[in-house]
């Protein structure tokens, strides 16, 4: 049975994205085919990602729908070619997306919508017995950023997260195997995304559980930079939020850029090892 437990600890772990798709926002479909998606794939894990995260659907802001069996097409060779060397998770909201990426050799699923779009999802999980990361986001892709609004994210956001937490553990997946992700960007303005960042440490404190942070070459550090569309001038936004998620609690990060994520981490265990 799957637990987060010697993933994450001591200290945080670096999970690399491998979009096998032609439209993310991140890197322009650049992965999209199977065997440039691997070797990819590869270099992540050798810049030192613990988790490589193999997605087959954008969920960036406006993003077309896929069906099950095209993102079944995409991520199954690419995860049947990793599972050997790597612990893989699938970045899927569809219970057969990731029954067919579990077969492959996945270990882990990742799902944006925490279980809620796909009624089969956390049972689909727990007969697996595999890991599940579940993240808020107030929508869906194609309609997420249009009017994001809260009374208080923070405490919206923590609540959704516990009631995802409890409605997968009664699914039947242990409360080990569960990481919770706050999703920066999905369903969120700059405010937003900079309020929950600040408030991460209640956060982790509140639920209980491994907690992810996926901010890496998000929209609002272009806002933030006056760098706008400049997905390259995102990356010190990106590790500076990878320095602020490790340093409040998060137990993993979710990034582009692996090799600068690690190394950051590195430093930072360094220097805490010589405070201790």
């Amino acid at each position: 049975m799957f637990t987060w437990g010697p993933i994450t600890e001591p200290g945080a772990s670096v999970m690399g994205v491998v979009n096998v798709t032609p439209d993310s926002f991140s890197d322009g479909g650049r992965w999209a085919a199977t065997d440039p998606a691997i070797e990819h794939a590869r270099g992540l894990l050798a810049a030192g990602a613990r988790v490589l995260d193999v997605g087959g659907e954008s969920t960036r802001p406006g993003a077309d729908p896929v069906g099950a069996d095209e993102e079944i097409r995409r991520v199954v060779p690419v995860i049947e070619a990793l599972a050997g060397e790597a612990l893989v998770s699938v970045d899927t909201s569809k219970a057969a997306v990731a029954a067919a990426a579990i077969d492959a050799g996945a270990r882990i699923v990742n799902d944006v919508s925490a279980g809620r779009h796909d009624p089969d999802m956390l049972g689909t999980v727990a007969d697996a017995g595999v890991g599940f990361v579940g993240m808020h986001m107030q929508g869906e892709p194609r309609t997420m950023q249009r009017d994001p609004r809260y009374g208080d994210v923070v405490a919206e956001v923590t609540a959704h997260l516990a009631s995802r937490l409890d409605a997968a553990t009664a699914a039947g997946i242990r409360r080990d195997a569960v990481m919770l992700d706050p999703g920066i960007g999905f369903g969120k303005t700059v405010a937003h995304n900079l309020a929950l960042l600040a408030a991460l440490d209640h956060i982790v404190d509140a639920l209980g559980v491994p907690v992810l942070v996926g901010a890496s070459r998000k929209s609002f550090l272009g806002a933030l930079q006056g760098t706008g569309d400049d997905l390259d001038a995102r990356e010190d936004g990106t590790t500076a939020t990878t320095v602020w998620a490790v340093e409040h609690g998060a137990a993993m990060v979710r990034v582009h850029d692996v090799a600068a994520a690690h190394r950051a981490i590195s430093i930072i265990e360094r220097l805490d090892a010589v405070a201790a």
